[in-house]
């Protein structure tokens, strides 16, 4: 990936307002919610000081019984209204907050199930992927950060505006005659050298703050990695590695790989933190941030001292002062984390702004009734984007509903990169695909897909009820549902089943969940492509997860199961060829042989012959 520029403040703007404008459409109550909670929040301190600082005057002065009576009181009360808004208003907040990783995930998912499949499959947008996920990861960078960055400018804001309130009077506040030269502090010179010295110090602890930050921005591509590192480490313990890691030891090597990445020891990224340059900044932070409380506390002293006001106004301009310079601080952090979040947002965008390429088309499948569809590849060509060699060349073939057809060759011959075209996962690089003499490309996308039904070698059942994933929806025709669990072979073991169709599948969500093995999966995925009742069945490697007695099973319903449709298998099984009518052969991206089994297997110097006969070898003497 080319190096990025650096990110000018205009960039970072427009990149920002542009993150916010999603969370907005998004849900514009995370921002209301944040805003009111925060502003009660921010009012409450200062109430607790305006009250506070009237009752110290009052029991250093007057000492009014009735006086000091109603003050407490109005104290009591306010902190008891407040703390019920507080709590309220957290409760409120804290509920959308919860939700704001869902919602950006979301966000990205809802992308990645509208790009064009090429763009899914193409490795710069899983690196991108990857990337957005390891910034989350690594504080929160991204668009989950600008939710944050929004509750600290909001809180920053009502804490200053609070502050600037009940500091104002310190300013007007004179020193009177009789304190001698302490008077040269009602100056118009002192008190702006004074404000001058109190901004200074102010706003330097958080530009240092965010100083220290941008280093670790800069280290973001390190941590992503060892985000990534150990993420793998964590999923070694799934199903699918954990037997492996436990009879080969594996944990060990992976340990020894981690102490020789420096990453990992004191020697690596931490060091920078604990003796590098980013502690020295943040241990400036904190000195200039100590030194301006031990001004604000000279500077009102010597006023107080002087007579300008009394200890209890003094206790007040103490804690809004100190409070003020915190509510600054805020805000000017928060400023450079959105400096700095841009960088992050780009990555985000790049993305969310993802073309899609393929033509979507707009002419409306014809929805037959005997299902009288024909395919037709004319010259296909295909090569994958960044690849130089084609996976498919010149491919000519027609074929139509009814008819089951084999499609066979070693691995890498282009067999997947076939199926991959003729569902529109793909466009040919050169040639067309026709559906009854008519360009695939120019039929509503959604619509020319609505007549495949798929089984993946590589297929995916989700943990939730078996219906629902035989339906692949919530809502089910039930009785259909089981009839293509028991066409596909499960139906015997549906009925040991004491939920039925309503069991979920393993044990993410439910402890009552049934495990099921490799070949019951694949029965439960083929029950899934019958239930979409599509015109075209395409099974790859459809048995492969199957012993002898299952897979012979599963053939054997073949012509009930595919009545009036037209199935397609990819396998490595020629035995299932002997059930279909037509069988096509793939070497090296190209189609050499066409025909049915026996016209196949008779042409001794063909592909075919080769195949069957290295794998019957095995099952005859």
């Amino acid at each position: 990936m080319a190096k990025e520029t650096k990110l000018t403040l205009k960039e970072a703007r427009i990149l920002t307002m542009r993150g916010y404008k999603i969370w907005w459409q998004e849900n514009p109550a995370i921002f209301i919610s944040v805003l009111l909670h925060n502003t009660v929040l921010g009012i409450t301190p200062y109430v607790a000081i305006f009250f506070t600082s009237r009752i110290i005057d009052e029991i250093a002065g007057m000492q009014n019984r009735v006086a000091l009576r109603n003050l407490v009181l109005m104290t009591l009360a306010s902190a008891l209204i407040l703390g019920l808004l507080i709590a309220i208003l957290n409760r409120w907040k804290s509920t959308y907050m919860s939700t704001i990783w869902r919602r950006q995930e979301a966000i990205l998912n809802k992308k990645m199930l509208s790009m064009d499949f090429m763009s899914v499959d193409d490795s710069r947008i899983q690196d991108l992927r990857s990337q957005i996920t390891q910034n989350t990861m690594w504080q929160s960078w991204g668009l989950l950060r600008l939710v944050h960055i929004f509750e600290s400018v909001t809180r920053g804001l009502v804490i200053s505006i609070g502050g600037i309130t009940l500091t104002a009077g310190f300013f007007t506040a004179t020193v009177p005659e009789e304190a001698g030269r302490l008077t040269i502090l009602n100056s118009p010179l002192s008190t702006g050298l004074i404000i001058f010295i109190m901004l200074v110090a102010i706003f330097l602890a958080p530009v240092l703050t965010s100083k220290a930050e941008n280093r670790s921005v800069k280290f973001a591509g390190e941590m992503k990695f060892i985000n990534r590192y150990f993420n793998y480490i964590h999923t070694m313990t799934d199903s699918a590695k954990r037997l492996d890691v436990r009879m080969y030891q594996q944990n060990k090597m992976i340990n020894e790989v981690r102490k020789r990445a420096g990453r990992f020891s004191d020697r690596g990224l931490g060091k920078d933190w604990v003796f590098g340059w980013a502690s020295v900044i943040m241990t400036l932070s904190e000195a200039v941030t100590q030194a301006f409380i031990g001004i604000v506390y000279l500077v009102v002293g010597l006023k107080a001292w002087a007579g300008a006001f009394g200890i209890g106004l003094a206790t007040q301009y103490i804690a809004s002062i100190t409070a003020l310079s915190k509510g600054i601080s805020t805000l000017v952090e928060a400023l450079g984390e959105l400096k700095n979040n841009a960088e992050f947002l780009r990555t985000t965008f790049e993305y969310l702004d993802e073309p899609n390429h393929m033509y979507q088309g707009s002419l409306t499948v014809e929805k037959r009734e005997d299902n009288k569809y024909e395919i037709e590849f004319r010259k296909v060509s295909f090569k994958y984007p960044t690849v130089d060699t084609y996976a498919l060349k010149d491919v000519t073939l027609s074929f139509r509903v009814g008819e089951r057809l084999a499609i066979v060759g070693e691995n890498g011959s282009g067999k997947t990169t076939f199926i991959k075209l003729l569902c529109r996962l793909y466009d040919p690089t050169e040639g067309e695909i026709l559906l009854n003499g008519i360009d695939i490309r120019k039929y509503d996308y959604h619509e020319y897909m609505d007549i495949f039904s798929v089984v993946f070698q590589d297929f995916k059942l989700l943990a939730f009820g078996l219906g629902e994933n035989v339906a692949a929806g919530v809502d089910y025709d039930k009785v259909f549902a089981r009839e293509c669990l028991e066409g596909a072979g499960f139906g015997e073991r549906l009925a040991t089943w004491e939920y039925g169709l309503e069991t979920n599948l393993y044990k993410d969500f439910d402890d009552k969940g049934v495990e099921v093995s490799g070949g019951e999966a694949q029965k439960i995925a083929l029950a899934r492509a019958l239930y979409k009742d599509a015109a075209f069945i395409i099974l790859d490697e459809p048995t492969a997860a199957l012993d002898p007695i299952a897979e012979h099973e599963v053939y054997s319903r073949m012509n009930e199961i595919t009545e009036g449709k037209t199935a397609i298998f990819i396998s490595h099984r020629l035995s299932s060829c002997r059930f279909c009518q037509d069988i096509v052969v793939f070497d090296e991206g190209e189609l050499i042989q066409q025909g049915n089994h026996d016209e196949l297997v008779a042409e001794v110097d063909g592909k075919y012959h080769e195949l069957w006969h290295a794998q019957a070898q095995y099952y005859v003497d």
